[in-house]
């Protein structure tokens, strides 16, 4: 009887132990666009690292945009578990678009955000988005690259491919 007892009490520990460890293996929840520190992971005590250390890139193929145009966007540089991604308009600040769906992400239209599905490493992430169907302007991407659950960086800005 003693024995059951230590075997649900080892079964617990490692089962709490993995799930704190994981975080969200599949992506940010949608509450992440409104949270105090909107698009930064609420790890623990775990803060994002100063932007001038980032090993990561965001590389829009535009920041300009017309009614149903689409524009590509790559996070790229060093390998990472994790990202949350929005697009905003430049002149407002305001979510904007949608993302399509692709391999191994999760979308957020409620916010125009775009996450990762999974907690495999990855070397780059590429993906879709979409402008409103009858607007132009110019847009950028925003959000936060996590090389693992404590070590992110967040407020990354994206640059256009020249």
């Amino acid at each position: 009887m003693r024995l059951i007892g230590y075997i649900a009490i080892l079964f617990a520990l490692v089962v709490f132990s993995s799930i704190s460890v994981l975080g969200f293996p599949d992506g940010a929840p949608v509450d992440a666009c409104v949270k105090p520190r909107a698009n930064q992971p609420y790890h623990g005590e775990a803060r994002s690292q100063p932007l001038n250390t980032s090993p990561y890139k965001i590389v829009a193929s535009s920041s300009q945009y017309g009614p149903g145009s689409q524009i590509t966007v790559t996070i790229g540089g060093a390998p990472f578990k994790g990202f949350f991604l929005q697009a905003r308009d430049s002149k407002t600040n305001e979510w904007i678009g949608s993302w399509a769906q692709t391999p191994n992400t999760n979308t957020h239209a409620e916010c125009s955000a775009v996450t990762h599905a999974d907690p495999d490493d990855k070397e780059q992430a590429t993906f879709l988005w979409n402008a409103p169907p009858n607007a132009r302007g110019n847009v950028y991407f925003t959000g936060t690259v996590l090389k693992d659950y404590a070590v992110f960086w967040s407020e990354l800005v994206s640059q256009t491919a020249q």
